[in-house]
């Protein structure tokens, strides 16, 4: 009997046929396994395959049959997607073009940076592809659009300042003929944004800001007579979800800057820690949901939200799904951004539930006790963060280097030394989160169905829950 060789690639007769994608292909991806047209394998990001191949049976049977280096020593952090054959990859440095039949190289794009860059080049995300471009950020604020048969460059659009603070590392999405790109530097007291452009000509559309300026919604929640708004935070460091019979496009947002809530008035810092929903064409917000209100603890809101449609209490829902660091898993009605579910999936101690009806986190004595100046021990993290306010008036410094790995980490106010742009933060912060599994599980064993019946046969959610990269920034 002959030997059954599996092969993990999807094979494809005609490698560069046929090139331009169309929104069609875009919103069906999943349906048709031979592409994989957007990250995780569909708008929803489910991260599911239907494929049926490879089964628990004969999985250790697979082989390799090719290999090809992507000349990085940074790590691959970003999901190739395939296209006719065609698997597109990049990273920090490179953008390739692979046959997936022969691993044979068809073509490779070099990141051309701005001189004196010295940041590490990382990217999240996957190739965006769509009608016959390919559309990526680097390190330092470009969007680039590249000829998927060539590799050459079409346009290329430089968006925030890298000496600012800005930089940027996850791949934009294509939404209703509209491409998205975010950023990322919240930790260097910037001011957040999404930018929509054409994807044929470059052309900035639109930009909308995650922290509102006077006068604008969600303002009220930032200091009167301050300028705290401009300084922030709110990146958007990952990629979004899209609903196309909503045409809505949802992002998640990162924390508050600074994470000492005193200069920030211990507000709420809308829209910060949330989930947005955006029209993709204007980038005008419809609702938008706030995971944690005055976010101290860096937990944010980027990771990818899931969307599945489900039955809650014999209703037809569209949800979307967040297991959010800071310890609950959130189940949102994403036609209204109303909170439908959220239960506690890993020990939490800085708050005792989500309150069903506000949405909001139901506080313990740990934030007080920080804002005292106590060194407390905050959950979840790693193995317990410990935390101290202290007396000084801005800024919190992770004094966790200087212990052996594995244990609690211990965050320190730092003094003001300089403006506002330049406050003395650490960047050690960003160190590993935990990952959830990308298995497909079932909702009902977070949300308590016990406590909260109307969860009972939710459809399963996937997908994993990325790794909160980055690296030591000293103030200039």
């Amino acid at each position: 009997m002959k030997k059954l060789l599996l092969i993990v690639l999807v094979l494809a007769l005609s490698p560069l046929t046929g090139l331009a994608q169309t929104t069609d292909e875009l919103v069906n991806d999943g349906k048709n396994p031979a592409n994989v047209t957007t990250q995780s394998m569909g708008y929803y990001r489910q991260s599911y395959s239907p494929l049926k191949q490879i089964t628990k049976s004969n999985v250790q049977r697979l082989v390799p049959i090719w290999n090809a280096s992507l000349m990085n020593d940074m790590g691959e952090l970003a999901a190739p997607t395939v296209y006719n054959g065609v698997m597109y990859v990049i990273n920090g440095k490179w953008t390739f073009a692979i046959d997936i039949e022969t691993g044979r190289q068809i073509w490779r794009t070099p990141v051309e940076l701005e001189p004196g860059v010295q940041r590490a080049a990382i990217t999240r995300g996957a190739a965006t592809i769509y009608n016959g471009k390919l559309f990526r950020v680097t390190i330092d604020n470009h969007i680039v659009a590249l000829d998927m048969k060539t590799g050459k460059q079409i346009w290329n659009q430089k968006f925030a300042d890298l000496k600012e603070g800005y930089y940027a590392t996850s791949a934009p999405i294509v939404a209703n003929g509209v491409v998205i790109s975010g950023m990322a530097g919240g930790e260097s007291t910037t001011r957040g944004f999404l930018d929509g452009w054409d994807p044929d000509t470059g052309k900035k559309l639109w930009r909308r800001y995650t922290i509102p300026a006077p006068g604008e919604p969600g303002s009220d929640t930032w200091p009167k007579d301050s300028d705290a708004w401009k300084v922030g935070g709110g990146p958007t460091w990952r990629s979004g979800s899209y609903d196309p019979a909503l045409d809505l496009v949802y992002w998640g947002v990162g924390n508050a800057e600074p994470y000492d809530p005193r200069p920030r008035g211990a507000l709420d810092s809308l829209y910060t820690s949330s989930v947005l929903a955006i029209r993709p064409k204007t980038g005008e917000i419809v609702c938008y949901f706030q995971y944690t209100p005055n976010d101290v603890y860096d937990v944010d809101g980027t990771d990818e939200n899931v969307l599945a449609d489900i039955q809650v209490n014999g209703q037809p829902r569209k949800v979307m799904i967040q297991a959010n660091k800071n310890g609950f898993l959130y189940v949102v009605d994403r036609t209204n951004c109303k909170l439908v579910a959220a239960h506690a999936l890993v020990k939490v101690n800085w708050a005792s539930q989500i309150d069903q009806t506000t949405g909001r986190p139901v506080l313990t004595d740990v934030y007080k006790r920080f804002l005292a100046g106590e060194e407390v021990e905050i959950w979840p993290s790693q193995a317990g963060r410990r935390a101290s306010s202290g007396q000084s008036e801005l800024g919190l410094a992770d004094r966790s280097d200087d212990r052996p790995a594995g244990t609690h980490r211990r965050l320190q106010a730092l003094p003001r030394r300089r403006r506002s742009r330049n406050l003395a933060v650490s960047r050690h912060q960003r160190s590993a989160d935990r990952v959830q599994s990308g298995d497909r599980v079932d909702l009902c064993e977070y949300l308590e169905p016990a406590a909260h019946p109307e969860a009972r046969g939710a459809a399963a959610c996937a997908g994993a829950w990325g790794k909160h990269h980055g690296c030591d920034r000293s103030p200039p």
